[in-house]
């Protein structure tokens, strides 16, 4: 018998007669099996924290917290130690000894004894932060297996729901590696409120300062301090009023201005189109003599070349698949974030997206308010700004004026419930009852800011040069909001 034979006759041996080899999902993960841990390593994160608190507590908090500590006493006594610690108070083991007898705790740690034991565990305390990298390498680890196992579970018990059991999945996995990097969860009172007190300090010493991601617009960033990691912002408008224009014309600012990786997501236009809308744009050429065939002159070529130039070198990412469900949506924007650390995501447009779930199936306000709060969500989950634009309804052109209303968002009050800013364009030459009327209105438009949850509200006045699709800031006050 050949060696190959040879082997897979010893397999059929060690099987047994009638076993059935391991290969269902069953046998990804055993029960009966020690989860990952490192005890040893938990005593010496503790031993040096409370033999060079100083030195060694602050190391320790930077990578774990309770949770990572697989023994429960262990877990108890290194969040003693840091609210001990965190209080001014002495964490040498008597201390910490009588805390716990007086929390009636003393016993379930194991004794005085064994707090010394802990307190002895570690030869040098200069090596707290290799104890307290073992300890969270574990706690991945253990994660990672209670995740899957459950995401197991589910793909056999839930077996209808594929698109949200694989957005829960990816949110899960994605979550792990989060909660590892960011560590937000760890932060005391004391530590946010000097952290916000850092930061509206600097507001203080530097009023007009923008402390967000500047839009290009002068006065929006001075009304919002730019856009900032987990807004929405919504920019609703009726059909023909230059949502897309905007939206593009942010983006190439804070691509090609500020730097930073953006995200757009096109479900109405193709990517094509809004490259080509980006060039023209940028080098202030008029599109559509473009596209009727007119020739370019000299200067124009060459404003052509340098803008497509400057956006060759930016990092825009242009998703334009038609009907994307909030589920595919959210998931491209998490493997964005990963693969080029977008710092920006453009949405057109909210009402052309959708959701899979089957209580959205026949219920379309149901289905708006789900896609409203995915986006909302994802803002939140990246930490970036989301800029999503929106249909209104047929309200403004029942006015004289056609001045947008908050409550002229369609089908569903849950976006501006989610919203965090709403502008709502509007540009008045739309409305002109004649040529005269019309004329003198020509690129006038005005973006009215009607919620903001930080800051003011109001009309920011804009001129909309058409012939470019671009919008720029236009000298003006700030009208008040209705």
């Amino acid at each position: 018998m050949s060696s190959a034979g040879d082997a897979n006759a010893k397999n059929l041996r060690l099987q047994g007669p009638g076993k059935k080899k391991p290969t269902d999902a069953s046998a990804l993960y055993d029960p009966a099996r020690a989860l990952p841990a490192a005890a040893d390593m938990e005593r010496c994160v503790i031993s040096c924290m409370m033999q060079a608190p100083d030195f060694a507590i602050g190391l320790a908090m930077e990578k774990l917290s309770p949770e990572h500590f697989s023994i429960e006493s262990h877990s108890i006594i290194y969040d003693t130690v840091v609210r001990q610690f965190d209080m001014g108070k002495p964490v040498d083991p008597p201390s910490i000894i009588r805390l716990l007898y007086d929390r009636n705790l003393i016993e379930k740690m194991g004794g005085p004894a064994m707090i010394s034991e802990i307190y002895t565990a570690a030869p040098n305390p200069a090596h707290v932060i290799h104890y307290a990298e073992q300890v969270q390498q574990k706690a991945i680890l253990r994660n990672i297996i209670k995740a899957c196992s459950d995401c197991i579970g589910r793909a056999f018990d839930d077996q209808e729901n594929v698109g949200p059991l694989l957005d829960e999945v990816e949110s899960k996995i994605l979550g792990i590696r989060e909660s590892e990097e960011a560590k937000k969860g760890t932060l005391t009172m004391k530590e946010r409120v000097y952290k916000a007190i850092d930061e509206l300090e600097q507001l203080a010493a530097n009023p007009n300062s923008i402390n967000g991601i500047p839009t290009g617009l002068e006065v929006f960033d001075r009304m919002t301090g730019g856009m900032h990691g987990g807004e929405m912002i919504i920019i609703a408008a009726r059909p023909s009023m230059g949502k897309t224009s905007l939206a593009m014309n942010i983006v190439e600012h804070v691509a090609v201005e500020q730097k930073k990786a953006c995200a757009v997501f096109s479900l109405e236009m193709t990517a094509d189109s809004l490259v080509q809308r980006l060039i023209c744009a940028r080098a202030r050429i008029n599109m559509r003599s473009l596209m009727s065939g007119q020739f370019l002159n000299k200067g124009d070529f060459q404003q052509m070349t340098r803008a497509a130039s400057q956006l060759a070198e930016c990092n825009i990412i242009i998703d334009d698949t038609p009907a994307l469900s909030i589920l595919d949506l959210r998931s491209k924007a998490r493997r964005f974030k990963k693969l080029y650390n977008i710092q920006l995501i453009a949405i057109d447009y909210l009402q052309l997206c959708r959701s899979t779930s089957k209580r959205a199936a026949d219920n379309r306000q149901q289905e708006i308010a789900e896609i409203s709060s995915g986006l909302k969500a994802l803002a939140k989950e990246l930490d970036v700004p989301v800029i999503v634009l929106a249909q209104l309804n047929r309200g403004p052109e029942t006015r004289g004026s056609g001045k947008p209303k908050l409550s002229d968002l369609r089908e569903s009050g849950s976006i501006e419930q989610d919203a965090d800013v709403v502008g709502l364009l509007y540009r008045p030459e739309y409305y002109a009852e004649d040529d005269e009327e019309r004329a003198e209105s020509s690129g006038l438009a005005e973006l009215l800011i009607a919620k903001q949850r930080n800051g003011p509200t109001g009309g920011i006045p804009l001129t909309f040069l058409k012939e470019f699709m671009r919008f720029e800031t236009r000298e003006g006050d700030v009208s008040e909001a209705n």
